[in-house]
């Protein structure tokens, strides 16, 4: 209705009487107004009464749904077939999968009442430690896998203490890859491995092929690094990192007795690294025994196993490998005379041990299969050194102080396979090499390297190692597969691997697949020799020129860490012809798909 339509009967102007009229009317309009307002608000009420009721009702009927659906789950899961599955056979299944994952207890315990029950009664499922932890964690999760394990079962352990940050010399990460080098940190940890959480929170298992990842530490500063601010150094946390060792170490010794593996590795110096001190006394069915530190350490003598007196008694009897990095041990301990088959020695700069007493070490072990030495410091022998023979041996690492080459001339290594030499240049090592082999009846060896880590080494050398005046020998190693040289000339070595020449009657190596160089200086036709090697070995079709009946086999994999600018070109070329080429040059880094 418009206004005009309504005020029709209303005359214009208005009259007294039709004002009258007009507010009378107004009024009754205001009463009905306000009683359909008020049966609107009723209605309305009235409605959210209803619709209150029906969600509660709807409330308890989902809540009914619930709780029958959990009926459901659990009537279902009661008649699964892995239900009917006999208590014995469910423990086999478990053991199964133990075999290939260790710390799956910590899972199994956590799907079900059942489960748990039988993975808790089952102590061997506890009986492998693989932990990577750090001192802002608690020692609480080592206490309960020990307990957990029992007090019969043989216990095999591997702890990684590690730390995030800048390393003591102050360097920062590098921006491209760096070149592998075999001394300077131990292996890093397979990935089933259980990383503890902070407090309040469950301990996750890390699916496998899956890379490890250590939390880091709650606190604001580096706690291995320099000393924490004076005001934080009462804190609780800065009390648990400087108790750390001593609980967790304190905790494994009660169980030396069941040890038959034990390793523990890590990064640098820790404030509770002492508590490695009371590592004493017996395990008798210990066989493989490992402290490794990745940098170099301060530290007095500590009276633990490595450093027991001659006269010691401890049961040690089928202790068969044994790796010492960048901790104090004595020559003479008892632990070096177990008849070792692995001997892995990385000494401190302040043991200065003459060659003799070294040689002892390996003589009282004449079964070894594996032997790795490395002295910053050795000092020339005090009684004569008597050949020594090791028949079983097929991998021999020396790296360090110059006199160590006078070792392996010492030495005979009828199954020698792998041979690695890292020592200081001050002789030319070809000698010792040749010598070697020649006394040891030329062993197949199939892996060479010569002086491949010491360049980017962090020990004492007076100068760059790989000094090698002429490569002749490589033409007696018939069987050498892989071979890995660093700081020596370049063109001399790629020549010796290239055509054999007029005075040459076969090829060099003619097995061999794999080629690493490192901080090979090269000169001006460096890289025109590498072409030439491999456009010998691998020509772009059919097989290479064959020399007296001898093919050889072509190069699958080729590096070259900071030798010389190659180029774009030459390295795509490379590419072309080798399977594997990893260069590095002063500003890129190439690797091949």
């Amino acid at each position: 209705m418009t206004p005009s339509a309504y005020l029709a009967n209303y005359p214009e102007p208005p009259t007294d009487a039709a004002v009258a009229d007009a507010r009378r009317e107004l009024q009754a309009q205001q009463e009905q107004l306000l009683a359909l307002s008020e049966k609107i608000a009723s209605a309305e009420d009235a409605l959210a009464q209803i619709v209150v009721e029906r969600k509660r009702a709807i409330r308890d009927l989902r809540r009914e749904k619930l709780v029958l659906e959990e009926k459901v789950i659990y009537t279902k899961a009661y008649i699964s077939p892995i239900r009917r599955l006999p208590h014995e056979l469910l423990r086999h299944i478990f053991l199964f999968n133990f075999d290939d994952h260790p710390c799956c207890a910590w899972v199994l315990a956590s799907v079900c009442t059942l489960w748990r029950r039988l993975t808790l009664s089952m102590p061997r499922l506890w009986s492998k430690i693989r932990l990577v932890t750090n001192q802002s964690a608690t020692a609480d999760t080592i206490r309960l896998w020990l307990e957990r394990s029992g007090d019969k079962v043989p216990l095999d352990i591997e702890i990684y203490l590690r730390v995030n940050g800048v390393s003591n010399d102050g360097s920062s990460t590098r921006t491209r890859p760096a070149s592998p080098t075999q001394w300077l940190h131990p292996p890093s940890p397979p990935p089933h491995y259980v990383i503890p959480h902070p407090s309040g929170t469950s301990m996750l298992l890390p699916p496998a092929h899956t890379p490890i990842i250590v939390p880091q530490s709650p606190s604001h500063h580096d706690s291995w690094g320099s000393p924490p601010p004076p005001s934080s150094r009462n804190t609780p946390q800065a009390q648990r990192n400087a108790h750390w060792g001593h609980i967790a170490i304190f905790y494994l010794i009660e169980q030396m007795h069941r040890w038959q593996r034990f390793v523990f590795r890590f990064d640098r110096q820790f404030p509770s690294m002492s508590a490695l001190k009371s590592i004493a006394g017996d395990a008798p069915i210990l066989r493989e025994f490992e402290i490794s530190c990745a940098e170099t350490i301060y530290a007095s003598e500590w009276p633990w196993i490595p450093s027991s007196s001659p006269t010691t008694s401890m049961a040690l009897g089928k202790l068969e490998s044994l790796m010492l990095h960048h901790v104090p041990f004595k020559w003479s301990s008892p632990i070096f005379k177990t008849n070792l088959r692995s001997l892995n020695l990385r000494s401190l700069p302040s043991n200065h041990l003459p060659l003799d007493r070294i040689m002892h070490i390996i003589a009282s072990n004449p079964d070894l299969e594996s032997l790795t030495l490395h002295f910053a410091v050795a000092l020339p022998a005090i009684l004569p050194l008597v050949q020594t023979s090791l028949p079983r041996l097929r991998e021999l690492t020396f790296g360090g102080h110059y006199h160590m080459s006078q070792l392996a001339d010492s030495l005979v290594l009828p199954s020698l396979e792998i041979l690695n030499l890292d020592v200081e240049a001050r002789d030319p090592i070809e000698d010792t090499i040749t010598n070697l082999l020649q006394r040891s009846n030329n062993p197949p060896i199939t892996r060479l390297s010569v002086s491949y880590g010491s360049t980017s080494s962090s020990t004492l050398y007076y100068g760059p190692g790989g000094v090698v005046i002429s490569w002749g020998f490589l033409t007696d190693l018939n069987h050498l597969q892989s071979l890995s040289i660093g700081g020596t000339p370049l063109e001399p070595f790629l020549s010796a691997l290239g055509m054999p020449d007029e005075e040459q009657t076969h090829w060099a190596c003619p097995n061999l697949t794999t080629v690493a160089m490192k901080s090979c200086h090269a000169h001006s036709d460096g890289i025109a020799k590498l072409v030439q090697l491999v456009e010998a070995r691998n020509p772009e079709s059919g097989s290479a020129t064959m020399v007296n009946g001898v093919i050889p086999t072509r190069l699958q994999h080729l590096e070259l860490y900071d030798c010389a600018t190659l180029g774009q070109d030459v390295i795509e070329w490379l590419k072309k012809r080798v399977d594997e080429v990893i260069c590095t040059e002063p500003s890129s880094y190439v690797r091949s798909p």
